[in-house]
C-alpha cells in the first residue's frame, strides 16, 4: 500500500471529496506516444490520463526535499483536528512551482535526476542566498537523514520529463481549482 494523490473537486460539498472524472486530464496520454520517453515518465503520465490520480509514494522525498518540508504530498500540515488531508489549489500551484523550477535549475545537470544531481542542484541553488552557510548546514542535515543505516543514499531514478509531467499534473489541479486529497 502506499499513497496516491487523488484530484478532487474543492471545495467539498458534502460529506466527501468527488474524485475529479479522468477526462480532466485525458491529454496527460498524448505523452504516452512521444518519441523516447521514459517508460515510468510514460506510466505516471498513463495514470494521470486514466484517473486523474499520482501514486506519490515514490516521490515524496524528492518532494519534501526540493520544497523543504516534510510529508507535503501527504498534506499533513493539517492538524490533528483536521479531517481530511487535503492540498487545496494554493497548495498545488505552489507543489507544481516548486518542482517546475527545480526541473529548470536541474537540466544543465542532465535528464537523470539522481540523489547525488538533485544534491549539487540544491547546493547551487542555496550557495547563492543570503543565508547561505545555514541553508547549507540544514541541506547537509536533510541529506544525511535520508541515508540508510550505512549511510548509502536513496536509490532515486528519476528523469526531468517523469518530474514535468508530475509537477503538470499539480498545476492542471491549481489552474482549474481542484484539490488534491491524499489516499494512504
Amino acid at each position: 500500500m502506499g499513497l496516491d494523490n487523488v484530484a478532487v473537486h474543492w471545495p467539498r460539498t458534502g460529506r466527501f471529496y468527488d474524485p475529479v472524472a479522468p477526462a480532466e486530464f485525458v491529454d496527460f496520454g498524448e505523452i504516452v506516444d512521444v518519441p523516447r520517453i521514459s517508460a515510468p515518465t510514460a506510466a505516471l503520465a498513463e495514470l494521470i490520463a486514466k484517473t486523474g490520480t499520482v501514486r506519490a509514494t515514490a516521490y515524496t522525498e524528492l518532494v519534501d526535499l526540493i520544497l523543504g518540508l516534510e510529508n507535503v504530498l501527504y498534506a499533513t500540515e493539517n492538524a490533528a483536528e483536521d479531517e481530511d488531508p487535503v492540498i487545496d489549489p494554493d497548495g498545488c500551484a505552489w507543489i507544481a512551482e516548486g518542482v517546475e523550477k527545480f526541473v529548470a535549475r536541474h537540466r544543465p545537470y542532465g535528464e537523470t535526476v539522481t540523489f547525488e544531481s538533485v544534491s549539487e542542484v540544491l547546493r547551487a541553488l542555496l550557495g547563492d542566498g543570503r543565508l547561505a552557510e545555514q541553508q547549507l548546514r540544514w541541506l547537509d542535515s536533510r541529506l544525511d537523514k535520508l541515508r540508510d543505516d550505512s549511510g548509502e543514499p536513496p536509490q532515486w531514478n528519476f528523469t526531468c520529463a517523469e518530474l514535468s509531467v508530475l509537477a503538470a499534473f499539480y498545476r492542471r489541479c491549481a489552474e482549474r481549482g481542484f484539490a488534491v486529497y491524499a489516499d494512504v
